[in-house]
């Protein structure tokens, strides 16, 4: 007798095959049969009319703090995301000496927008060295799966302490040091090493995250620190993609070791004539992994009431008088004409960035409604309602920010949206060596809500796309599983195929929707986050155990630690 038969179902098994109709047979949290199932189970399920996919396996998310206390994981589990990995962008809690650790939740804080005060009632200290920190991670109950990278930010400051994050070289023994640690972490089961060389992350004082001036030979040492420990991988945000020099040590690691380098490009020259494509091409080409990511959408801003940000922030009326207000308590205020008055005669004191044409601006921000529309045309931004409207844009702006009880929010592309489309977005998407990725789940709480962005993936290439083509599902489903688990070493996920961890979403495809986003205060010591929604997941199963019926968590915890293995094709999670 089976433990699970899914029968009757639409399976896109996630190996880029075209859909079929077949049962699925689960013993032991493993598939046993995928086809026509004949005997019993002790539990069935009819997927009749709906689609049987792998469970999503994210590869770029920041719940390093939270999966320390949150055993379910949201918001990304409920968008039928059964494998994550942290660890990314070169930040990270381990290893960590006790004195280090408000230095790393700033750090935290600053580049991924993390409560720094949820993370320090949240986080329950229990290790020192990364291989504890696995060991912590491994003991603590959980809906899903969990794997991290060692962080590049952590190791610099265990070595080097207070110069980590200077423009101080470290010294010969300095470097070995930290190569050791590198090696220590993926021994013990990181997946592999990240670093950020990027000037927009910082910590909460303004300082430059360590690693952002690491030279290249400290880069290559402590990439080499991983060979030989088979599936790691090495992951890099960097500014300086456009530059010959940067893909010199990048290739030369590659070459070298032979693992995997996923890449996260942060400037323009990168992008420019595709030169990071044909340079990862060409790699591919002589045999080499070196894999680009990209998201499903431009990663944009949330403006709004409930977000950190909006277009008055700046003004001098907000910041004297109503920043600090409750939600309830400011809508009273905007709702008064003389507030309003005040706030539109008044000019932002914040001068550069964003806000330094807050008109102009208004043409690239969209109110986003009940069902987000992340593909707009410019009639569809603010500027273009106050045409429309043959009204002041500022004025727009400010009766929608208090219309809907204040609870509307704004999109804002932050880049790679020319024209209005995303077509170039798609070419980016459908590209060979990329890979999905950066839905940043976990961070980024007061501005940007991507964790859904599987759904997205789903839904708007998938189906609901009218300026442009779509993207088959089976290409799309490949792409959130089985090509993500195995980039980062994962072989025993990502598809519906006998004898791979029973991992699967079951979806109403065509009542797959995401809603829009929200703000929630569930975070420890009350930390706001950005949370959104999606229905149409009628079941999430992990390792053969339902853990989301319908959106809502059943309460299984059959989710583990996943460490890397040497092995090609076995890799198991622990536990």
């Amino acid at each position: 007798m089976y433990d699970l038969i899914i029968r009757n179902g639409t399976v896109i098994d996630g190996t880029g095959a075209d859909r079929k109709a077949a049962d699925i047979a689960i013993s032991n949290g493993r598939i046993v049969k995928v086809g026509e199932v004949q005997g019993d189970a002790r539990e069935e399920i009819d997927a009749k009319g709906k689609l049987v996919t792998p469970g999503w396996v994210d590869i770029h998310t920041h719940y390093d703090g939270q999966a320390t206390w949150d055993p379910i994981l949201a918001p990304s589990s409920w968008h039928g995301v059964t494998t994550v990995v942290m660890g990314n962008c070169g930040v990270g809690f381990a290893p960590v000496k006790p004195n280090d650790r408000d230095f790393l939740i700033e750090l935290m804080e600053g580049v991924e927008d993390i409560p720094g005060a949820a993370l320090s009632e949240g986080i329950n200290w229990q290790w020192e060295s990364f291989p504890e920190y696995l060991d912590a991670l491994e003991a603590f109950p959980r809906a899903i799966d969990v794997a991290t990278q060692v962080p590049h930010g952590a190791i610099r400051a265990y070595v080097m302490g207070e110069r980590c994050n200077t423009d101080y070289a470290p010294t010969e023994a300095e470097v070995a040091q930290m190569a050791a640690l590198v090696r220590e972490g993926v021994a013990a089961g990181a997946l592999g090493f990240s670093s950020s060389k990027t000037l927009l992350h910082k910590d909460i004082k303004g300082e430059y995250m360590p690693g952002t001036f690491s030279g290249h030979d400290e880069m290559l040492a402590l990439g080499l620190g991983m060979k030989g420990l088979n599936n790691s991988v090495f992951e890099l945000v960097s500014d300086h993609l456009g530059d010959d020099e940067e893909w010199a040590w990048v290739t030369e690691f590659q070459k070298q070791t032979g693992l995997t380098v996923t890449l996260i490009a942060t400037t323009a020259p990168a992008y420019e004539n595709g030169k990071m494509y044909k340079l990862a091409e060409q790699a591919r080409a002589e045999g080499r992994e070196i894999r680009p990511q990209a998201a499903g959408r431009p990663t944009g801003v949330l403006h709004g009431l409930q977000s950190s940000f909006h277009a008055f922030v700046g003004h001098p009326t907000w910041r004297e008088s109503l920043a600090g207000l409750s939600h309830e308590d400011l809508l009273v205020q905007l709702k008064d004409p003389a507030i309003k008055a005040q706030l539109l005669s008044e000019q932002s004191v914040i001068q550069g960035g964003l806000m330094q044409d807050l008109p102009r601006l208004m043409g690239q921000v969209v109110p986003l409604g009940d069902v987000p529309n992340y593909e707009p045309l410019p009639e569809d931004s603010i500027a273009g309602i106050a045409k429309a409207r043959g009204q002041d844009v500022m004025e727009v702006m400010y009766d929608l920010l208090v219309d809907n009880d204040g609870k509307e929010l704004f999109y804002q592309p932050l880049g790679g949206y020319q024209g209005f489309s995303l077509e170039a977005q798609k070419k980016l998407l459908e590209h060979p060596n990329v890979l999905f990725g950066l839905s940043d789940g976990g961070a980024h709480c007061g501005v940007i809500a991507d964790a859904g962005m599987p759904t997205f993936i789903m839904t708007h290439w998938g189906r609901d796309r009218t300026r442009g083509d779509l993207m088959s599902l089976e290409f799309i489903v490949e792409s959130l599983t089985s090509k993500t688990a195995k980039a980062f070493g994962m072989f025993d996920r990502g598809e519906i195929v006998e004898g791979k961890i029973a991992d699967i979403n079951i979806i109403d495809f065509d009542a797959l929707q995401l809603h829009r986003p929200e703000a929630v205060f569930d975070l420890p010591a009350g930390g706001r986050r950005l949370v959104q929604r999606a229905t149409g997941y009628d079941m999430t199963i992990k390792a053969g155990e339902v853990i989301f019926k319908s959106g809502e968590h059943t309460g299984a915890l059959p989710g583990k630690l996943v460490r890397r293995s040497d092995e090609g094709q076995s890799l198991s999670a622990a536990g």
